[in-house]
């Protein structure tokens, strides 16, 4: 014999505020490691900046 279960009791759980809190904890710390990385990528950068020019000999097309 098959048992009937009614839907609102066969669900596993609801999220609520507690997956919402989960949810929103996990984004706070991605801001957070994402914050870091681009403070220590900035710090450990090494080369020229950007807004310096090329040398002529490099910007002249080679056929001419």
């Amino acid at each position: 014999m098959i048992k009937i279960i009614p839907e609102n009791k066969a669900r596993q759980g609801r999220w609520g505020w507690h997956g919402l809190r989960i949810l929103i904890a996990a984004l706070l710390l991605a801001f957070i490691a994402w914050g870091i990385a681009e403070i220590y990528g900035e710090k450990i950068d090494n080369s020229a900046p950007a807004n310096q020019s090329a040398p002529a000999s490099q910007s002249q097309p080679a056929g001419g």
